[in-house]
């Protein structure tokens, strides 16, 4: 790329950003007023959801994409079982954009055990489970995650991102504080703002920064949650688990830790950011996770206490109002909990994989932030437009991978998120990190 193609690249970046900001949220998550006569009068919804600052945000990132001809890299049709291949329009592709991290997302095993599930339930449960939704694959599920975290119970939901919006709205409200990472989740801040209770977040990572917060306000709140990760999934870091713990127990919080992408990825069997740091199970008061990922099927859940569980089977919406987990899910994750026990070589496969994709990229002077190479490993690009081109010349290439844009991270942070998957082989991976290297020059 030239300097003057380079100037350009970075001159476009920003002024998407600046008209981006324009039309965004005010950092406090309300939206600026329009003026709703002109829109309104014409009594069309049409042109009330067109003058919407969502859609121009929209808009906005598709006429620039169009002005610089970089071709849009979402919602393409995956054809076949997502893993470290995918089919698109009938061409074969290195696939780094799934987070099947152990490969049970279409195990034979698995999918037996869903199937076999829809001949005996059929494919919905059809009712909220205090209803009528309730089956006996469901708790089977539930019982073997407790077992799996050590805790006195578990509730499954319908969605992982459900799960932490509900979780957090039933159980904190006003004169609470949920303070969280930086860097977590949306479903997290989702869940905080729809509480009612006081938001704040801290440095990304940062225990000390959170203990000088805690120091200063936590005189002045009924119940306190600490959110963080077990494994970040835009920077594929880690958390001080043991530190985080010291800070709850001083001031009195409950912790919460949210497993989704550090389930079955950390620790040699798979048990997670606990095992990693070697933190027993019930220092932690929230143990949150997904069924999306290495467990194969759909939804969340949380492990815990008798209390909160009992709680949250009762009172929590997105379970109470919610139709119950299909038994078909509920299966096949059941089987691929089972199979991440009796199968940990799995494991250790995917970390293999992972320290060969952060080893070669470092090597390559590629910048990988703070990712330790489980799972998770982005490339920053520190430009968004950047970071679309990359993306597209690697699809030509025949490898896909997702780009991050501005704003779902910084933009002098856009990257390419890798996902690593223990079913790529080292081959696949070479070939990836030299096709990053020539993008790179």
């Amino acid at each position: 790329m030239g300097l003057g193609d380079h100037l350009r690249q970075q001159l476009a970046a920003k002024a998407l950003k600046r008209q981006l900001d324009r039309v965004s949220d005010d950092g406090g998550g309300a939206r600026r007023a329009l003026p709703t006569s002109a829109a309104h009068a014409t009594g069309d919804p049409r042109s009330w959801f067109e003058a919407m600052p969502q859609y121009q945000q929209v808009k906005l990132i598709r006429e620039m994409g169009e002005k610089l001809r970089v071709a849009s890299p979402f919602f393409r049709v995956h054809d076949g079982v997502a893993g470290a291949t995918t089919q698109i329009g009938g061409r074969e592709y290195v696939n780094f954009a799934n987070y099947n991290y152990l490969g049970l997302a279409g195990d034979p095993a698995v999918s037996a055990r869903a199937k076999e599930a829809i001949d005996r339930y059929g494919t919905s449960a059809s009712a909220s489970r205090m209803v009528a939704g309730e089956r006996p694959v469901q708790r089977e599920l539930e019982q073997a995650l407790a077992s799996f975290y050590e805790t006195d119970d578990c509730v499954v939901f319908v969605s992982g991102h459900a799960t932490n919006v509900t979780v957090i709205g039933s159980l904190f409200g006003p004169g609470d504080l949920v303070i969280h990472d930086a860097l977590a989740h949306n479903s997290i801040v989702q869940g905080a703002q729809l509480s009612g209770a006081k938001r704040l977040s801290f440095a990304h990572n940062d225990w000390r920064a959170l203990d000088a917060l805690l120091a200063r306000v936590r005189r002045d709140y009924r119940h306190v949650l600490i959110a963080i990760e077990g494994l970040y999934s835009m920077d594929g870091d880690l958390p001080d688990l043991e530190r985080f713990v010291e800070i709850k127990k001083r001031y009195g919080a409950f912790l919460m830790v949210d497993e989704a992408h550090s389930l079955g990825v950390l620790g040699a069997t798979g048990r997670g950011i606990r095992e990693h740091c070697g933190v027993p199970s019930d220092e932690v008061d929230l143990w949150m996770g997904t069924l999306s990922k290495v467990l194969a099927g759909c939804g969340g859940f949380i492990a815990g206490c008798q209390p909160l569980v009992d709680i949250l089977r009762h009172l929590a919406p997105g379970f109470l109002y919610s139709v119950g987990l299909s038994p078909a899910l509920a299966a096949a994750s059941l089987a691929a909990l089972g199979k991440l026990q009796a199968e940990p070589q799995r494991i250790a496969t995917l970390r293999e994989r992972g320290l060969q994709f952060l080893t070669q990229a470092r090597a390559a002077k590629l910048n990988t932030g703070t990712s330790v190479g489980y799972a998770v490993v982005p490339v920053i690009t520190g430009s968004s437009i950047k970071a679309a081109q990359w993306a597209n010349a690697l699809f030509d290439d025949g490898i896909n991978v997702q780009p991050i844009f501005y704003p779902a991270v910084e933009e002098r942070t856009a990257r390419l998120r890798f996902f690593i998957c223990s079913t790529h082989e080292p081959e696949q991976i070479d070939r990836t990190i030299a096709a990053l290297v020539r993008l790179a020059r």
